[in-house]
């Protein structure tokens, strides 16, 4: 029990330290909202999606156009160039906006004590 509580106390304890010191090194930067953060990275997850799905059509007609002309390798190359990119994609917004979100919500916990 007084190991669990230390180290609660020890996790709190660093995360306030964490916390004031990112403050005073960042002064000149304008304080976002929770809401703000949460809508962004809300955007940053819709913008990930919206380059994934572009990044496969773009594979995938090449990869058409490719087979038509009777180039298979190209073709091949083209589509595992199309998945390639949407699945970067599809995780790039996915961790951003993801970080993001939890941002917001520890701002809006944060505001509640």
């Amino acid at each position: 029990m007084n190991i669990r509580l230390f180290s609660i106390v020890l996790c709190l304890a660093g995360i306030a330290v964490a916390q004031t010191s990112v403050s005073t090194e960042a002064p000149a930067q304008r304080a976002t909202s929770a809401k703000h953060d949460v809508g962004t990275g809300a955007g940053d997850i819709g913008m990930g999606a919206a380059k994934a799905s572009g990044s496969a059509a773009k594979g995938t007609g090449k990869a058409a156009v490719d087979l038509v002309t009777m180039h298979p390798i190209n073709a091949a190359t083209d589509l595992g160039k199309g998945a390639a990119a949407t699945g970067k994609n599809v995780g790039v917004g996915t961790v951003k906006g993801t970080g993001k979100m939890f941002r917001g919500a520890g701002k809006a916990i944060k505001r509640l004590f």
